[in-house]
């Protein structure tokens, strides 16, 4: 017997309405795949969608069919664009449809993966031991899946926090100024980790670069010496193994034995380029990043998945656990039932008791496809990117701004007689009209105050003729641009 108050119903769909139109979205969503590359990489939202998304909540529905005939309208033309293969902006994942498919199978189950004896922890787990296998970490180290690098960052420092000075749970930080250390291409979520980790970012030591932007180690030792002199504390040392900029790899094996002599924790950023240790032949490129106290890395970028699903893993068994560790009432496990202890805690291990089944996109694509299509699709990645930097360095209007030891490739349109400031708004109105006419999708950054289109290549769908139409494009826009002399005054000025 029904009761006034049972609501079920008011949300459910006739069962065969709810097949068919789940049918029609998988059979769009397939169809759309085979097209892709017939798609622009990325258009701009128009102002009337814009307004059509700016509208107040409606007090009634329009029903599932309505909503995803809105949504094929509205939202999907006008997506970020990541899943195409000319995409190449920041640095995105390409989409992997097993990922894909086990994202709806986890939201689905709707699993909070916080805790207690359920198939979602123990397939956290299991990702988390094949992570430690692939970067050759300790069995019995700790880790847990992130929302993405910048979380894992933040994960990673608190594990070295707590490792230096415990007392930081219970009473603050008292007393010792401590200090870390890293590149001036540090990522910016390093910054916003230490603000968070009550640091400050006076605590942040940005070192120089060499003139391939690696963190130079006499730079380093000087700071260390320095800071001591000071009655500073220097606690935590971070790595890049592929920085955001140009792919720069830190030497991190040398970092590694400066960290252990020098009593440092050291942390490596390895957000993207610690996925290219899967490809043997660039491997050694990498060699200490094994050797890290933590490191992070996202899965989301160059294991090609859906977003989000980043990743950190602790040398030191219980690290992340002794940081994070709290205790509630209704939170204690029981001998048996749901409550009972299983293998992971995840709310202990980071700052999430809510967490969603973010492992189950990991499992799915490497039980699916194995390693092995992975290894190859980096290593073919990685030889995209020296094969761009050819296409650039046999073209005289092209240069390249940056060496390229992994996938990102920073360059810019040349145009004689023009000086850097003509040339920096020459080629961020060439980005512009390249992304605007969806040919594709690269990213921009600054370089000693020189503006560069930025290709990072982690798209398992980029074939060598997208790069060859790359730079076609590149050089017709930015001789077209030349011919119209574009004003300083249109562009920003750039800033290092």
């Amino acid at each position: 017997m029904s009761s006034p108050l049972d609501t079920d119903g008011q949300f459910e769909l006739p069962a065969g309405e709810l097949r068919a139109l789940a049918h029609r979205m998988v059979d769009d969503w397939c169809d759309s795949l085979a097209t892709l590359r017939d798609e622009p990489a990325w258009r701009p939202v128009p102002s009337e969608v814009r307004a059509r998304l700016r509208a107040p909540l409606e007090h009634k529905g329009a029903g599932l069919a309505a909503t995803y005939a809105e949504f094929q309208r509205d939202v999907l033309p006008y997506r970020y664009g990541n899943v195409h293969p000319r995409f190449w902006g920041w640095v995105n994942g390409s989409g992997l449809p097993a990922g894909v498919l086990a994202d709806f199978l986890a939201a689905s189950m709707n699993s909070n993966v916080g805790a207690f004896h359920q198939s979602a922890v123990y397939v956290e787990e299991q990702v988390l031991s094949w992570s430690r296998e692939m970067f050759a970490f300790p069995s019995d180290g700790d880790g847990i899946l992130t929302s993405g690098g910048s979380q894992a960052n933040l994960l990673g420092l608190a594990a070295a926090r707590h490792a230096h000075a415990p007392g930081v749970r219970e009473h603050g930080l008292t007393g010792e100024t401590l200090t870390l250390y890293g590149s001036r291409e540090t990522h910016s979520s390093i910054d916003k980790a230490v603000e968070l980790l009550g640091l400050g970012l006076a605590s942040f030591r940005r070192l120089p670069v060499d003139s391939e932007y690696r963190l130079r180690l006499d730079a380093l030792e000087q700071a260390l010496r320095e800071d001591r002199a000071r009655g500073c504390t220097p606690f935590a040392l971070i790595a890049n193994a592929g920085t955001v900029n140009t792919g720069a790899i830190d030497p991190l094996a040398e970092l590694a034995l400066l960290a252990r002599r020098e009593k440092l924790w050291l942390h490596v950023d390895g957000a993207f380029g610690a996925l290219a240790w899967l490809s043997p032949e660039h491997r050694g490129q990498l060699a200490g990043l094994e050797q890290a106290d933590s490191l992070a890395f996202d899965l989301h970028k160059w294991l090609y998945l859906p977003s989000d699903v980043g990743c950190v893993l602790v040398r030191r068994p219980r690290g992340l656990a002794e940081a994070f560790t709290t205790h509630a009432p209704y939170l204690v496990n029981l001998r048996g039932g749901l409550s009972a202890p299983a293998e992971g805690a995840f709310k202990d291990r980071g700052l999430e008791l809510t967490r969603r089944f973010r492992a189950l996109k990991v499992w799915f694509a490497l039980k699916t496809h194995g390693l092995e299509p992975f290894e190859r699709a980096i290593r073919a990645n990685l030889e995209q990117a020296r094969e761009l930097v050819r296409h650039i360095e046999r073209e005289p209007r092209l240069e390249l701004l940056a060496p390229a030891p992994l996938n990102v490739v920073c360059f810019r349109y040349r145009a004689r007689a023009l000086d850097d400031a003509a040339l920096n708004a020459l080629n961020q109105e060439l980005l512009v009209r390249l992304q605007e006419s969806g040919v594709a999708v690269p990213s921009q950054t600054i370089l000693g105050g020189r503006f560069a289109l930025r290709v990072a290549i982690t798209n398992h769908r980029t074939r060598s003729s997208d790069l060859a139409l790359l730079v076609e494009t590149v050089l017709e826009l930015g001789a077209a641009l030349a011919r119209e002399r574009i004003p300083l005054s249109s562009a920003p000025s750039p800033r290092a």
